[in-house]
């Protein structure tokens, strides 16, 4: 699982490389399949989080807890990466 993680963090650098610096939060949109990167993402989180949970009752190997956070921090980039690669503006959260 360790090699998987470092593939992901590997994969994560080289897009965050060249993608614009993020100066606030950007909401899921513009693209279809960059939406659903989220979606897969908010989905991730939601399992690293149960993890979490179980792992208070019983034990849990923290490798698979790091990894699911580290495929939700890719989905995150992969989004970004699919709105740059088809010149598709981020759409930034503004606060009202």
């Amino acid at each position: 699982i360790n090699a998987h993680i470092t593939s992901l963090e590997d994969e994560i650098d080289k897009m965050d490389a060249y993608l614009p610096k993020l100066k606030s939060f950007i909401l899921p949109s513009g693209h279809n399949i960059a939406s659903k990167c989220h979606i897969a993402r908010t989905v991730c989180r939601r399992a690293e989080r149960n993890l979490i949970t179980l792992a208070e009752s019983t034990e849990v190997n923290p490798l698979h807890i790091k990894y699911l956070n580290r495929l939700s921090d890719y989905l995150f980039i992969l989004a970004r990466d699919i709105l740059f690669s088809s010149n598709t503006d981020e759409i930034q959260w503004e606060k009202d």
